[in-house]
């Protein structure tokens, strides 16, 4: 056997140049290292976005562009140094992202919000879906000897486990929840060896970083054509309720779709992204805005009799993106950053191409979901009296991935009415800021133990390296914490206070989006001061770095 160890041999000389585009494409590294040149097709990209977000900028065109790395506001923290997690080996270097969730974050009980309707809620999480989209591993079994990460508490990449603490309420015949990491950004972490260089770990967004309705028509060119009727210009359509049309069925269907109390026959539904199924509300926002674009391309058609599919697609799609930037611009994050993070957003000067709309990690990973304390436990279905439908209203956890109530229980009407006119949940009560139907009964038809939304967005930040809450407030300008009192300056809840002491025991260990969700809402917004700094300054970005 030779022995290399000592010899100065790069990776490229042992492996030839065949096997080793033959590896990046099996290891989904080509769309991660595409090169794109803006200039072969420059009139178009003038006028009309690409699918996939490159060229947008066409000084530097992969900003914002699908499957790159999220950006880094911060350099992230891995045990190692560059790819393992904080609790990985050291299990007891942070508290369990279930005992913070169960102690901290769940709660029965809900205050109806005074002000906001539902329909706030759900643009968020729909505007979200336009945004990022973190890639998780494409397999849940350990690289080392295959085992599922369903069947394994063990630190093995790409399995994470969640350990369950001692006492839990409700999970007591398992030692931890299934998390899998999210998948490397080629070139980074653990695949760095491959590329001859050794950088700390960095996760893609699947999807483009840019506010152009890429949940509704995909973000890659394969997604685009499922869903486009490339002769009319129009979206395809399934079957009609009421004479309303519905989304067309995924022929390729997540088996999650199928596993509804009802064991219904009816599959998913297709949009441009992937999750539309999650939840009733959400795919009720996906079909309403597929109406939307074959409203606006019936009328262009009928307006310009000699224009081509192609165009009125192009055109409709322009508007589409347009609206939404409108909704969300306008009317949405007034509600949310108030007006002074609104004066962090400043007003709009214009395009400025040295600034880079990619989504940082931090936005995706931790500071935009703050949404989740938005949620409503329960699913309001109104029918045109605003009265309850005759099949009632619906716990949340039984409008996950059920596509058959929008086929068998009246469309999407119901829902839509329910969520205008029924109150979100008040983020701004810090008895709890997840309701029990999403800490404790989260996808539970498609898992042994029910998912805890909770401990999984903590879980998800230790993954991603992001730093501790303490950092975060540095990089916004605010003071350094250094005792568990100066907490006070933001949380004005005591019994918190001292549960965040007694879990993490040092200030600097407290995790992003736990603090950052705890904190009180600054008046008129409902976000604390660093989630405000954040989202606003992701929001400012994506706007102005925006061609």
């Amino acid at each position: 056997m030779l022995n290399i160890s000592e010899i100065s041999y790069n990776y490229f000389d042992l492996v030839s140049p065949n096997y080793l585009e033959m590896i990046a494409n099996l290891s989904g590294c080509t769309q991660h290292r595409r090169m794109v040149n803006c200039t072969e097709n420059l009139c178009y990209h003038k006028k009309y976005r690409t699918i996939d977000g490159t060229c947008n900028n066409l000084d530097n065109p992969m900003w914002g562009a699908s499957l790159i790395a999220f950006r880094r506001l911060l350099r992230p923290v891995y045990e190692n140094g560059f790819n393992t997690p904080m609790g990985w080996r050291n299990k007891d270097a942070l508290p369990s992202a279930r005992l913070i969730s169960t102690e901290l974050i769940s709660t029965v009980n809900v205050t109806a919000d005074e002000t906001f309707t539902h329909m706030l809620m759900q643009w968020g999480q729909f505007l979200d879906h336009d945004l990022d989209f973190t890639v998780t591993s494409p397999s849940s079994q350990r690289f080392t000897d295959g085992e599922d990460c369903t069947s394994t508490c063990e630190n093995q990449s790409p399995c994470f486990p969640i350990t369950i603490p001692p006492g839990d309420k409700r999970i007591k015949r398992h030692k931890c929840m299934t998390f899998t990491r999210s998948s490397t950004a080629c070139g980074t972490g653990a695949t760095s060896v491959f590329f001859s260089i050794v950088s700390t770990r960095e996760q893609m967004n699947q999807i483009t970083s840019y506010l152009d309705a890429s949940n509704v028509y995909g973000s890659s060119h394969d997604e685009e054509e499922h869903l486009r009727d490339l002769s009319s210009g129009l979206l395809k359509t399934g079957i009609s309720i009421n004479d309303k049309p519905l989304l067309p069925f995924n022929k390729g269907t997540p088996i999650e779709c199928l596993k509804s109390e009802k064991e219904s026959p009816i599959p998913c539904f297709l949009a441009g992204d992937h999750r539309a199924n999650e939840q009733l509300g959400l795919l009720s926002m996906h079909t309403i805005w597929m109406r939307e674009h074959n409203r606006i391309a019936t009328q262009l058609r009928f307006l310009n009799p000699k224009w081509s599919g192609e165009k009125i697609f192009q055109e409709t799609r322009k508007i589409v993106g347009a609206e939404m930037q409108h909704i969300t611009y306008a009317h949405y994050l007034p509600k949310i950053l108030g007006k002074q993070g609104m004066e962090i957003l400043g007003k709009y000067e214009g395009y400025k191409p040295d600034t880079d709309a990619t989504i940082f990690n931090g936005f995706a990973t931790a500071a935009y979901r703050f949404g989740h304390s938005l949620i409503n436990p329960i699913l309001s279905r109104l029918n045109s009296s605003f009265r309850t439908i005759e099949q009632g209203d619906i716990p949340l956890h039984k409008a996950f991935f059920a596509p058959y109530r929008i086929v068998e229980e009246g469309g999407i009407d119901p829902i839509i009415r329910g969520l205008f006119f029924s109150a979100a949940k008040d983020k701004r009560d810090q008895d709890g800021v997840l309701n029990t139907e999403l800490t404790e009964r989260l996808f539970e038809m498609a898992h042994a133990v029910a998912l805890d939304l909770g401990a999984l967005n903590i879980q998800r930040g230790r993954d991603h390296g992001l730093p501790g809450y303490n950092e975060w407030r540095v990089l916004c300008n605010l003071e350094a914490l250094k005792t568990f009192d100066d907490l006070r300056s933001v949380i004005s809840n005591e019994n918190i206070i001292r549960k965040l002491e007694r879990l993490y025991g040092d200030v600097n260990k407290i995790d992003l989006w736990v603090a950052g969700i705890l904190e009180d809402s600054i008046p008129g917004s409902l976000l604390g001061p660093t989630f405000q700094c954040l989202i606003a300054t992701q929001f400012k970005n994506l706007r102005d770095g925006d061609r």
